[in-house]
């Protein structure tokens, strides 16, 4: 069995199938924790592990948490706008003065990519990327593809199309390298403005037509509207996109097989999805977010606990 032997984890462009197969496999261990009477293991005891995060976040910032905590590893998050950063501190000082005090990750979101990676070049401790701008959510990738594994028992030959706001997405990124390095069929679907350009170099199918997406689609992938990333206006209305990509009860009937439905969060319910939908027995989005907990615990271990 492989050793991981990274000292962080930025992007999983970066990272091999195997060393992906490993962190899955180790999450899988991670997620029987969970199910006890008492949620905790000794793996991280000692360890100090840092939440640096410069954008807002529920389900990212409480999993990574979780998973600190289950692992029982001391937890600190910090909080950016009684910083000294608000007093024009660098990030990269403000991570320096924090690592003096002996701690042994940071995990970083911030609004700029490549943010972490610059952390992690000018610190010796860990650093975990929590999601960076438009460039990746390494993490959230991760849980998706062990939701769908843990679903359909493999990865190669599954039929994902992700939907939505392809262009500004930093999830939307991570899972087409992670799906395709493990051997999964990508679509993305979107209005043309919406659609990176070449993105086809990434070895997805690109559609415009909402019909061709999820006609022979395993799992369709809702993406929200990237609103606070846009810096034009990319729609003529939120109406017209709901009424076009927003998957909805007319657009499920003229299925011909079961499709599952993922989603990052925080949903717009109504426009990119409809809670009907959100809501069926074949949603795995609530599956994701117990699945994240492991696949962060994984992704800790690996990182921090396993080089003892």
């Amino acid at each position: 069995m492989m050793e991981w032997k990274r000292k962080d984890l930025i992007a999983l462009e970066d990272l091999s199938r195997e060393e992906i197969e490993l962190i899955l496999n180790t999450a899988k261990s991670f997620k029987e924790v969970s199910t006890r009477a008492v949620k905790k293991v000794p793996a991280l005891r000692g360890k100090t592990i840092v939440n640096l995060f410069f954008e807002p976040s529920t389900r990212t910032k409480t999993s990574f948490e979780l998973a600190a905590k289950r692992l029982s590893a001391d937890v600190l998050s910090f909080d950016v706008s009684t910083s000294s950063i608000s007093k024009g501190e660098t990030i990269v000082d403000t991570a320096k003065n924090i690592e003096a005090m002996k701690v042994d990750c940071f995990i970083i979101r911030h609004s700029v990519a490549g943010a972490p990676y610059l952390i992690s070049k000018n610190v010796s401790c860990a650093v975990i990327n929590a999601g960076d701008g438009c460039h990746e959510h390494p993490t959230q990738a991760l849980l998706d593809l062990f939701t769908v594994k843990e679903k359909f028992g493999r990865i190669k030959g599954i039929k994902i199309s992700i939907i939505g706001d392809i262009l500004h997405s930093r999830v939307a990124r991570s899972n087409i390298w992670g799906f395709k390095k493990l051997g999964a069929e990508v679509t993305v679907c979107g209005p043309p403005p919406l659609i990176p350009l070449d993105i086809e170099k990434m070895g997805v199918r690109v559609t415009y037509k909402i019909e061709d997406a999820i006609e022979n689609a395993d799992i369709l992938y809702i993406l929200r509207l990237q609103k606070e990333r846009q810096r034009e206006n990319f729609l003529p209305s939120l109406k017209e996109y709901s009424k076009i990509y927003g998957i909805d009860r007319d657009k499920f009937l003229k299925l011909k097989k079961k499709v599952f439905i993922m989603h990052p969060g925080p949903m717009n319910r109504g426009i990119e999805i409809k809670s009907e939908i959100a809501e069926k027995d074949n949603s795995l989005i609530l599956e994701q977010v117990t699945n994240g907990i492991a696949v962060r615990m994984a992704v800790l271990y690996l990182t921090i606990g396993s080089k003892r």
